[in-house]
């Protein structure tokens, strides 16, 4: 259902942005809107990953530098059959996390140092999963594909304003005249931003079951979201405040406020989140969490602090540890 209603906004949104065209310059126009949406598609399929890495100031991670959070995502990649990513740590106190990429095969996943404080080793599992399982599923092109018609339809908003109504691209009248001016200017950015918001909001549902699936706990996750919605507005991201169209790569909204679980929020309310993956844990048979281990001492690396004070040891497939339910990442 998640992918329909997604393949249905898609085609809305294309479909506004084929409306602005026409309505400031006809069938010309609209067949010039589509070639310029077709180029930043292109643009951006090959060249979005690197440029939001590099908004966030995201430095790259192995397993000498961070082995502990490197060593999570090479098993969960491993049980969601995916290629191995490349990893990121950001230096910002705002825990959160966020994939990109073209495709499976050049995927990056990325998590802020807060992230990795904040949370235990099996919360951060569960977040990381989530961010695989919106690589699995494609959601980083399906988003940077709709980010850049969203922004295309803005573009040709601003191009209506200052280029006014009264003839085509041709000489003759436009079409709509002064309706399609307004139209272009005003509701035709107003419903593509309502319309990503939506795309948005059905490719977390289904990236937080999926991501359950991949650790093992939703119940994780769900503890994850929570603890993650209660402390990202209490330190706010300036990356993410300068660059408001990417905060629907992130697992939880990054801008302050926008909670509402309404066409006006990038991402579902994290109450109605945590409900899914509490179905979802029944389902599966999952145990409830008995609470959250503190994460973290420091180390002489720059990360350290955000890596460090993990348990090591392989994850177990089976049976118990230490006489308690087994957890994937206990």
């Amino acid at each position: 259902m998640n992918y329909l209603k997604t393949g249905i906004l898609l085609a809305a949104l294309t479909a506004f942005f084929l409306a602005v065209g026409y309505a400031l310059g006809g069938e010309g126009g609209m067949l010039l809107a589509l070639l310029f949406a077709g180029g930043m598609n292109l643009f951006a399929y090959w060249n979005a990953d690197k440029m939001v890495l590099s908004m966030y100031g995201a430095e790259p991670v192995d397993e000498r530098t961070a082995p502990e959070f490197h060593a999570i995502v090479r098993e969960l990649a491993a049980r969601a059959g995916l290629p191995m990513p490349k990893v990121y740590l950001i230096d910002e106190a705002q825990p959160n996390a966020f994939a990109t990429g073209r495709n499976p095969e050049h995927a990056s996943v990325a998590a802020t140092t807060g992230l990795l404080k904040l949370l235990d080793r099996e919360e951060i599992a569960g977040v990381m999963a989530h961010e695989l399982a919106h690589v699995r599923n494609r959601d980083t092109l399906i988003m940077t594909i709709t980010a850049t018609i969203a922004g295309a339809i803005g573009m040709l908003a601003n191009f209506a304003m200052f280029a006014g109504y009264s003839r085509d691209g041709e000489g003759r009248a436009n079409p709509l005249g002064l309706v399609g001016v307004v139209l272009a200017m005003i509701v035709a950015p107003l419903a593509a931003s309502l319309v990503q918001m939506a795309i948005s909001c059905t490719r977390e549902y289904s990236a937080d079951r999926i991501g359950g699936q991949i650790a093992g706990n939703p119940l994780a996750l769900a503890s994850a979201l929570k603890k993650i919605e209660h402390y990202v507005h209490q330190a706010p991201s300036e990356a993410a405040e300068r660059n408001p169209a990417t905060a629907h790569l992130f697992i939880v909204n990054p801008l302050s406020g926008e909670r509402m679980d309404n066409l006006f929020s990038t991402h579902p309310a994290t109450d109605n989140r945590v409900a899914a993956l509490h179905d979802l844990a029944q389902e599966m048979g999952t145990k409830a969490r008995a609470g959250t281990p503190a994460a973290a001492s420091t180390r002489t690396h720059p990360h350290a602090a955000a890596v460090a004070g993990w348990r090591r040891g392989s994850v177990p497939s089976s049976g118990s540890v230490g006489g308690r339910p087994r957890r994937p990442w206990g």
